[in-house]
């Protein structure tokens, strides 16, 4: 079985699923759904490295829930499941339970 590991400030992460209907109850067709701003990380770089050479390691970790900016990243699908590859700074928070 084939792994992703993402190069140094970039992280991988995998979309949650969102609720398929409005407040209201009415069920929306996968084509009017709005992809989500959240998901899980799955792997990370080892870091973003500054002009004097010095390594700063990925702030977030595997299995961190996170909210990223919405026009962000590259989507691409491997193995039949779909992934978003974006950098470290398009991440906006970790979401804490």
């Amino acid at each position: 079985m084939a792994t992703i590991i993402p190069l140094r400030d970039r992280v991988l992460i995998k979309r949650t699923e969102k609720e398929e209907r409005t407040a209201s109850g009415i069920i929306l067709p996968a084509t009017a759904q709005e992809k989500t701003h959240w998901g899980t990380v799955l792997a990370t770089g080892n870091g973003r490295i500054d002009n004097q050479g010095n390594l700063h390691p990925v702030s977030v970790k595997n299995g961190d829930l996170v909210v990223f900016t919405k026009y962000t990243g590259t989507e691409f699908k491997f193995e039949e499941e779909e992934y978003l590859i974006l950098r470290e700074e398009d991440i906006l928070g970790v979401v804490q339970q």
